[in-house]
């Protein structure tokens, strides 16, 4: 049996134009003589669709489209991911579920059984978990049909009592079929290959997985779609952060031998590397990673602005690392024409940083304006002299600057109809080093969930094929340059520490006990942790962070506000 994979870039609500984009693929499969053609989980509306679910009129229309792509499975087995309704008064009144076609009639369904709600994920709030597990016959292969978690309850300690390959193992399924969305992050690729090859050691079965692929909102899923054979042999392994297709031979995949031996080798480097705290850093800024995080913030800037109909963006240019691989990012994203950066010099600011804002444009070759705001600062000083009353120079003047820009910025957004892109990076908005309603404005956070001394990797990854960066931006000491002199180390540990301490308190939820055990001190320890959990007021109110860890800011880490732990 022929059967394609269909990796496509969805937009949530969009029924039209994901409808268009399933018929034209099945066509295309059926033009290549497949027998069967596979989309990914509720590609009909788009994944996570959230709080678009509690609407009827939201589902009518993914039951419309499921009637039009029907009338297209002519001759064609047809597999699409889609809200289905409960009917049973008990549970949920929808399932994720898995809808197979075949001659312009449903021949099968499958429902979600394990329904993740952790980090960015929040099915169980909609969906009810199948009640029922059985094969579906096609032409020849009985086919265990799972949506995304299904196949991943076999770790050490499971999430979930219930395995659905464990009850459909029991019907001698011949190909196991695995329709998911499954949101990047750097270590995402390794973790599916991973769970991949422990179904197949478990139940010595070929397994086809289709991914989608694409960015929604700050959730970014990379495609990666896989084919392994009943021996562990990784024959297939789609394009990532790209759409793609790819026609498999069932004959192809269940013939090979359940052979220990010739099972697919995974070896593991983040096991090694993450069990000593100092090498945590190389770990994040290995080349991999940091490539593969140029690649997801692309496709995550471009599809936030076309999905949202905008087409232009803006930015701050300080002449700092993190303007300045903002900017770069941008016109790569969205073309040099589209990208218009403002430079705000103030009193403070030092010649070489806006000399280096000023090469940085130029060497991209987008536009940019120099608004001083020397003079808009003094105005607001002298307006607040009188409650002010002569006291000393403190953070209340520093942050004015900030928030001139913010509002300069914005009202150039407004006025052109662009998209301001926030430029804090992690470790600032993991201890708050940041100004509210000014350097913390913004419609999408670029680096919010990338750590300093990843930012400076990822501009050294920009520059590998020539210095579009200035050397200057990449050696000098970050600053903020609020006053005089000022340096990030005045109020910060230097970073190749504390991004140490941050990813072992954030990405991988150690207690300071635990982090001070790994050999930093211990008021550092207790100074960073309480200023990371007194900062969530602040992260509270920012834009969404194009997410890339295991652990971002935003609908991923839910914190509270007013709690007092560590704080």
């Amino acid at each position: 049996m022929k059967i394609a994979i269909v990796q496509q870039n969805y937009h949530i609500g969009n029924f039209e134009h994901n409808r268009n984009k399933i018929v034209e693929a099945i066509e295309k499969a059926k033009s290549d003589q497949a027998d069967l053609v596979l989309f990914s989980e509720l590609c009909v509306c788009g994944y996570p669709p959230r709080d678009f679910l509690e609407f009827d009129d939201f589902i009518a229309k993914c039951y419309e489209s499921i009637e039009l792509i029907k009338a297209h499975s002519n001759g064609i087995g047809v597999i699409i991911g889609s809200p289905q309704r409960n009917f049973l008064p008990e549970g949920k009144d929808l399932f994720n579920s898995a809808v197979f076609l075949y001659d312009q009639q449903i021949i099968g369904v499958a429902n979600k059984s394990l329904l993740p709600t952790y980090d960015v994920f929040d099915e169980y709030r909609y969906f009810e978990p199948s009640n029922e597990w059985k094969v579906i016959e096609f032409k020849g292969e009985r086919i265990a049909l799972t949506i995304c978690e299904d196949i991943w309850n076999l770790t050490e300690n499971p999430l979930y009592r219930v395995s659905p390959m464990e009850l459909l193992i029991r019907e001698n399924p011949t190909l196991l079929i695995n329709v998911t969305a499954s949101p990047f992050d750097y270590d995402h690729d390794d973790d599916r290959k991973e769970i991949i090859l422990a179904n197949i050691q478990k139940y010595h079965i070929p397994i086809i997985y289709c991914n989608t692929v694409g960015a929604q909102t700050e959730i970014i899923f990379d495609g990666g779609s896989l084919v392994f054979d009943r021996s562990g042999k990784l024959c297939k392994e789609l394009k990532y952060f790209e759409e793609d297709y790819y026609l498999a031979v069932t004959e192809s995949i269940t013939d090979a031998p359940a052979d220990e031996a010739n099972k697919y080798e995974f070896v593991d480097e983040r096991v090694a590397r993450l069990k000593e705290s100092n090498k945590v850093l190389t770990y994040l800024t290995t080349d991999k990673n940091i490539s593969q995080i140029y690649n997801a913030l692309i496709l995550g800037i471009r599809d936030y602005f076309t999905k949202m109909g905008f087409s232009k963006a803006t930015l701050g240019a300080s002449g700092g690392i993190d303007s300045a691989v903002v900017q770069a990012l941008a016109v790569a994203a969205l073309g040099k024409e589209n990208v218009h950066v403002l430079l705000m010099p103030s009193q403070y600011s030092s010649g070489h940083s806006i000399a280096d804002a000023e090469q940085l444009t130029q060497n991209l070759g987008n536009t940019a304006d120099v608004l001083a705001i020397k003079d808009i600062y003094d105005q607001y000083i002298s307006t607040l002299q009188p409650v002010f009353d002569h006291l000393p120079f403190s953070i209340a003047e520093e942050n004015l600057q900030s928030r001139i820009r913010g509002n300069l910025l914005m009202a150039f957004a407004n006025k052109f109809d662009y998209i301001l892109l926030n430029t804090s990076n992690k470790s600032e908005l993991a201890v708050g080093y940041g100004t509210l309603y000014g350097d913390m404005t913004g419609g999408l956070s670029i680096l919010g969930d990338l750590y300093k001394t990843q930012v400076f990797a990822l501009a050294k990854f920009i520059n590998r094929g020539d210095n579009v960066i200035p050397e200057n931006i990449l050696t000098k000491a970050p600053s903020a340059e609020l006053r005089e002199g000022q340096k990030d180390t005045d109020a910060l540990p230097e970073y190749n520490v504390l991004d140490r301490v941050l990813y072992e308190y954030i990405e991988r939820r150690k207690g300071p006990k635990d982090i001070i055990g790994l050999g930093f001190e211990t008021a550092l320890v207790n100074r960073v942790l309480k200023l990371v959990n007194t900062a969530e007021y602040k992260r509270n109110q920012f834009c969404p962070i194009l997410r890339v860890s295991r652990k971002a800011f935003g609908v991923g880490r839910r914190m509270p506000i007013v709690g007092k732990y560590l704080a």
